[in-house]
């Protein structure tokens, strides 16, 4: 008689996460707009999916010296304040304040000439956006 060895195959848990896509943009300071010179301040981060925005920023006040010794520190933080403001949404967010994630995001992402202004828009997937706009702050701004 001849021995059978059976075997059973090997089961492991798959976790499964689920990912959605996101959209970012970078917020720009150019001090100087005749110049062109820029620093990246910040990053504006979307998931329709999970009705997510937020904005995180950094200032390097140093590099935006560098660039321009006159340039309106004090301006330049309370225009990413506000920033920030509009997309948490509520009474803070002045006459975005009823509006939704989506609304507030292609406002900010919107094309405008001023000291601080968003880049170009780029996508992703992620399973945690809020996680994703530090990585983001991380790796394109600080």
């Amino acid at each position: 008689m001849t021995e059978r060895h059976v075997t059973e195959p090997h089961v492991t848990e798959r976790r499964v996460t689920e990912r959605h896509v996101f959209e970012y943009a970078l917020l720009r300071v150019v001090p100087s707009i005749e110049r062109g010179e820029q620093i990246n301040a910040g990053v504006v981060v979307y998931c329709r999916a999970k009705s997510f925005v937020t904005a995180l920023t950094h200032l390097d006040e140093k590099r935006l010296l560098a660039l321009d010794p006159e340039a309106d520190v004090t301006g330049v933080r309370a225009v990413l304040h506000a920033v920030e403001r509009h997309c948490r949404g509520g009474d803070d967010a002045g006459q975005a304040a009823a509006d939704d994630a989506g609304r507030r995001y292609r406002w900010l992402v919107a094309p405008r000439s001023t000291v601080v202004q968003p880049g170009p828009v780029h996508t992703g997937l992620t399973a945690d956006p809020a996680a994703e706009a530090e990585r983001l702050l991380g790796l394109l701004v600080r």
